[in-house]
């Protein structure tokens, strides 16, 4: 073997004037979260309530249906259930993906209203007001109802909070509505106090309807309803017997005898007439397996605890995780983008089993079951770069369960992850991320899995010619070193296969298998076959050898059509072999024609911050010595420009925290330069003091400290590692989770 709130109420109740005061009035890190940061500008975070890395999650709908919103026209309005301008909610969705850029979820839809049941989600969706969000916690106000929604949740179970004046009130529950229209729901009222059911989801993408799946839930009410139903509309009524209460819309609706539906458009009610104002909770437990695990799982969770001591007790996990990193000075402002980053790292990949441990397996043919966690959400495309790099850094212990999470969907469906959504595989996306992300865990540390199993699914994905769907167009890619303009983004898929390569190779190496160091060192660097020494850029080939033409080196920027690279140009990919930045020096003939080349991606403006691609370049003048404080000037920019506290304050998509992980590595001074290599680049810290504390099941000390010696403006004078200069921008992992204290000394 080998040794390798911010915003809050001034209307909220006394529980929370309480639960702050107990803190002292001293900010705590989940205090700083705005969710609402990332919920404009395509960001596609929501804000409502969810628990650290959890199942269940709450977000207002207001974009199927809303009034005023371009939502055929418009991208944004399909990715995600909620988007800042919009005006009129039809409803509160009770499980939800944040910062994707393809719909998905968004679906079982509650409602408060009040007096007649209307069941046209555009006639009883409701304009709103006094939105107020927290870590864990969210409240609006509905005006056309006079009702006030509260939310909270905790791993598995969305908790609901509904303040009904007096007269008639209802709660819906409705299935019709959704980011996405998959065929195939169900609802059972169970008493007047319980509703089970499913949803079916999955075309995430636009995924075949073969890709499917059910997502369970049941649904608990704190009061019993005088009167309960269902309803279907009629456009594919099979004719079930029923007593009906008459037509509502183009709906019918069926009496409290008639108590389960199957179909699409389909939902139930409970109704109520209070002689006061009344509040209702509503706990909806969610699962993948079954109703009766969505049922268990609300049982366990949350059965005997009211909506306030839910609350609380995601408020202290969010704390608590959050706490791991500690930041002294800086602006409000500072703090808050900083926190609601961090916390926008903290749900994806987020929590598939149930409480009993059961989860269906990878092509959902069984049920699986677990003693630890089972995560999903892998968009490794994206999160390869940064967000998992942080994830072994500060939360090594969710990173090597993501990684034998991995491994298990190796076992059930022979591959390793490339896009893997609640045990679908989605192919979305191109490369074989997952390697990267288990030999830069596995390189720092986090050995406490299977090392030899996970390398040899990573040798099948890199070296499977047939049937590969990891690596499209492999053998051409083998024999020529590169794929030709045959396969789509032919250049920026040869770079990803690379930088995989690459970290095969380092993995091969540490474990002496010598051979295949070499081989995969050697396979790591035919891009240089794509380098146009003329253009000193990558530029696509076709089958025989020769250049594509005509070639526009800025086609394909703003996700067009381009026939060399995929979401990007050529600019954008020029710089995208984060291994061999020496290398790619020499190609381009030296420091200044490569800080040139590079400062013109700026200048030009080429540089594209809302996508991957290029989300290292501000950091590669580190390696050119002189122009290191091209970095420093850069960083600090880009952070001010595209990174605030307001609903635009992301620069794009999310990407289930790639950009928020970007911002979090930027604000601390340091950013891991090649993903894959235990190695990071140092730039200007943005507090004058950061503490990140250590967990002691994986490393040896117990924090890593980053002080800022002077606050100014200045460029970096020095560096000191434990009192010891630091003579270098680069600083290797061991030697930075060793090394206690990093000091940077400003002019």
């Amino acid at each position: 073997m080998f040794s390798i709130s911010k915003i809050i109420s001034k209307t909220a109740c006394s529980f929370y004037m309480l639960f702050f005061s107990i803190t002292n009035f001293a900010q705590q890190p989940a205090d700083y979260v705005n969710p609402f940061i990332g919920t404009s500008n395509f960001g596609a975070a929501f804000p409502g309530p969810i628990a650290p890395r959890g199942m269940a999650s709450i977000s207002p709908f207001n974009v199927a249906g809303a009034k005023n919103t371009p939502m055929e026209k418009d991208s944004q309005w399909l990715s995600n259930p909620y988007v800042n301008e919009n005006t009129f909610l039809t409803g509160f969705s009770q499980v939800n993906l944040s910062g994707v850029g393809c719909p998905e979820l968004g679906v079982i839809l509650l409602m408060p209203t009040t007096g007649n049941v209307e069941i046209d989600h555009l006639k009883y969706g409701s304009t709103y007001s006094n939105e107020v969000a927290k870590a864990g916690y969210y409240s609006v106000d509905l005006k056309k109802y006079k009702v006030k929604g509260e939310f909270t949740a905790s791993k598995r179970v969305g908790v609901s909070r509904f303040s009904f004046p007096k007269g008639q009130s209802n709660i819906l529950i409705n299935l019709g509505l959704g980011l996405t229209n998959e065929e195939g729901s169900m609802i059972k009222v169970v008493s007047s106090t319980e509703i089970e059911g499913m949803r079916s989801v999955g075309s995430f993408c636009y995924n075949s309807p073969e890709d499917a799946y059910p997502v369970y839930f049941v649904a608990k009410f704190s009061k019993p309803a005088e009167k309960f139903g269902v309803w279907k509309k009629p456009s594919k009524y099979s004719g079930v017997e029923a007593q009906w209460m008459g037509y509502n819309g183009k709906a019918r609706i069926m009496k409290n005898t008639i108590k389960t539906v199957v179909g699409d458009s389909i939902g139930s009610y409970f109704t109520y007439k209070f002689d006061k104002q009344e509040t209702v909770e509503v706990k909806i437990g969610i699962s993948y397996v079954s109703i009766e695990n969505a049922r268990e799982n609300l049982e366990k969770e949350t059965e005997n605890k009211s909506f306030d001591a839910v609350y609380k007790d995601t408020y202290n996990e969010w704390n608590e995780e959050l706490s791991k990193i500690l930041v002294e000075g800086g602006s409000e402002d500072d703090k808050t983008i900083f926190y609601t980053a961090l916390y926008h790292t903290l749900i994806h990949p987020n929590t598939l089993n149930d409480f009993n441990g059961e989860y269906p397996q990878i092509k959902r043919s069984k049920i699986g079951k677990t003693d630890g966690t089972r995560y999903t959400v892998f968009s490794l495309w994206d999160t390869y770069r940064n967000m998992h790099p942080l994830t072994s850094l500060v939360y090594p212990k969710q990173q090597s369960d993501m990684i034998k999470s991995m491994l298990k969907m190796y076992d059930e469906n022979g591959w390793l992850p490339k896009w893997e959504l609640n045990s679908t595989e989605t192919f979305t996306m191109v490369g074989d991320p997952a390697s990267i992300v288990i030999v830069d865990a596995c390189l720092k540390g986090i050995q406490d899995f299977d090392v030899y199993k996970a390398y040899y699914a990573m040798l099948k994905g890199a070296d499977q010619i047939e049937n590969n769907p990891l690596r499209p167009g492999l053998k051409e890619y083998i024999e020529k070193g590169y794929l030709s303009t045959n396969y789509p983004g032919p250049v920026s898929t040869t770079q990803e296969y690379n930088t995989s390569d690459y970290a095969i190779s380092l993995l091969a190496k540490a474990l002496g298998e010598k051979e295949d160091y070499k081989r995969f060192a050697k396979r790591s660097l035919s891009y240089r076959k794509l380098f146009d020494k003329d253009l000193k850029l990558l530029r696509p080939r076709t089958a025989n050898g020769k250049w594509y033409e005509p070639f526009d080196p800025e086609a394909g920027a703003n996700f067009q059509t381009n026939a060399g690279f995929i979401e990007g140009n050529a600019w954008q990919y020029a710089f995208m072999v984060p291994h061999d930045i020496r290398g790619l020096i020499k190609l381009m003939g030296g420091d200044k024609p490569f800080s040139d080349q590079l400062q013109k991606v700026f200048d030009t403006k080429q540089f594209d911050m809302a996508n991957e691609p290029d989300i290292a370049y501000p950091y590669l003048f580190n390696y050119i010595k002189g122009e290191e404080w091209k970095s420093q000037e850069m960083v600090k920019k880009l952070v001010q420009e595209y990174f605030q506290n307001k609903p635009k304050g992301l620069p794009g998509n999310d990407d289930t925290g790639t950009m928020s992980a970007w911002l979090v590595y930027s604000m601390m001074g340091f950013y891991p330069i090649s993903p894959g290599d235990p190695i990071y680049t140092i730039t200007t810290p943005m507090f004058d003091k950061v503490t990140i504390k250590l967990d002691s099941r994986y490393y040896k000390k117990e924090n890593i400290v980053i002080e800022k010696e002077v606050n100014t403006d200045g460029k970096i004078k020095a560096m000191e590692l434990n009192g010891k200069p630091l003579n270098s921008y680069f600083i290797s992992h061991d030697d930075f989770v060793n090394g206690g204290t990093l000091k940077v000394i400003q002019n």
